[in-house]
């Protein structure tokens, strides 16, 4: 079952993606975002360490790491 949370703000359901980008350099980095729908690279639950907090403003949610 895809990890999903519900907007406060909106009431809109959000997936969580990962996918890896090329960076200059030829460094490769592991990103996580929320979409509006499933798609290829959805995650089952959250990355340990992080933590899923709403913007304020726009009501979308975003990750961050966990404060120690």
């Amino acid at each position: 079952m895809p990890y999903s949370i519900k907007s406060k703000k909106s009431g809109k359901n959000y997936f969580l993606h990962t996918k890896e980008v090329k960076l200059k350099g030829d460094r490769k980095q592991r990103i996580y975002y929320f979409a509006g729908e499933v798609g290829v690279g959805v995650l089952n639950e959250l990355p340990a360490g992080y933590e899923v907090f709403e913007n304020a403003r726009t009501g979308l949610p975003m990750l961050r790491k966990k404060k120690k």
